[in-house]
C-alpha cells in the first residue's frame, strides 16, 4: 500500500470513528468534499498544509496521533 492510500485510510478511519460525513469534514477543515473523497481513496496527493487542516482542524487530532497507528507501522 502506498503512502497516499495509507493517509486516505487513516483519514477515513478517524472520520468514521467521529461519525462525520465527508461533507462535515470538508466544512470543518475548509476543504472541498470532492477533495476529501479523493484523498480518502488515495487518488489525491495531499500537501502537508492541507493534511494539517484536515487532521488538526477537521478531525481535531494531532499530527502525532494521526501517524501513530497501524497503517504507519506503530
Amino acid at each position: 500500500m502506498n503512502i497516499n492510500n495509507k493517509i486516505g485510510e487513516r483519514i477515513k478511519e478517524l472520520r468514521s470513528s467521529k461519525k462525520l460525513s465527508q461533507e462535515e469534514l470538508s466544512y470543518k477543515s475548509s476543504t472541498d468534499r470532492s477533495y476529501i473523497a479523493g484523498v480518502e481513496s488515495g487518488k489525491r496527493n495531499v500537501t502537508v498544509r492541507v493534511l494539517e487542516k484536515i487532521v488538526c482542524e477537521g478531525l481535531e487530532t494531532s499530527i502525532r496521533d494521526f501517524f501513530n497507528s497501524e497503517e504507519f507501522g506503530k
